[in-house]
């Protein structure tokens, strides 16, 4: 994602979400990166209809270099908005903690995700319950550093 300098990014309109986004940012991460004890970036997308930079705080996890999301939306039978945006948009910007860099997004093939799940729902076992609860397949989404 190329964004220009003067691009403004609109933050969630989620209130608690967007107050974590500001604390984040505002300290460069200091404050905001773990979150109830679970580490968070900042993540921004292209909007699918938009075109507008849109910004949210999510939950994620390793796996070597790549970042990892589940795009649970709590559960809820509909994608999250910031998913279906990465999937029309791969090339997105996070920030974890201080560092910022660009990334390229794509979701878990079946093969990759029995793992990379297992990974998530270790650190946060709400997934599992969401997943149950769901008829939709919750999507695995790997963030992939941009080379340079």
């Amino acid at each position: 994602m190329n964004p220009r300098p003067d691009e403004e990014v609109i933050d969630s309109p989620t209130a608690w979400v967007a107050e974590h986004i500001r604390a984040y940012v505002e300290s460069d991460g200091a404050e905001g990166h773990l979150y109830q004890d679970w580490p968070t970036l900042l993540l921004t997308t292209r909007g699918r209809r938009s075109g507008r930079l849109r910004r949210t705080a999510l939950i994620y996890g390793r796996d070597g270099d790549r970042y990892l999301l589940v795009a649970s939306n709590g559960g809820a039978p509909a994608h999250p908005a910031w998913y279906l945006n990465l999937t029309a948009h791969p090339e997105v910007t996070i920030q974890v903690g201080a560092e910022r860099l660009p990334a390229r997004a794509r979701v878990a093939t079946p093969e990759e995700k029995p793992a990379l799940w297992r990974t998530m729902a270790g650190m946060f076992p709400l997934y599992d319950e969401y997943q149950a609860g769901t008829d939709r397949e919750i999507p695995l989404v790997i963030l992939e550093p941009a080379p340079g």
